[in-house]
């Protein structure tokens, strides 16, 4: 896992967007997937949420050091 959030660190900011929005899609259709009984999107639906998790997190890192005054005390 630790390969995987050095990967996302890679990316800028509209590429983590991007994979966000593929992210909430393929959790969407994953959710979709398990309520018509495809028993194997449990373990995909888990990782992507993970995923998703990871990519939100870093992108409000980036929103947090950003020194532009949005949101800021």
């Amino acid at each position: 896992m630790p390969k995987s959030i050095e990967k996302l660190r890679d990316l800028g900011a509209p590429e983590l967007e991007t994979r966000e929005r593929e992210l909430a899609e393929q959790i969407f259709r994953l959710r979709f997937q398990l309520t018509t009984g495809q028993a194997e999107a449990v373990g995909r639906l888990r990782l992507a949420r993970k995923d998703l998790a990871r990519v939100k997190t870093l992108l409000r890192e980036r929103q947090l050091r950003k020194p532009d005054g949005n949101g800021s005390k």
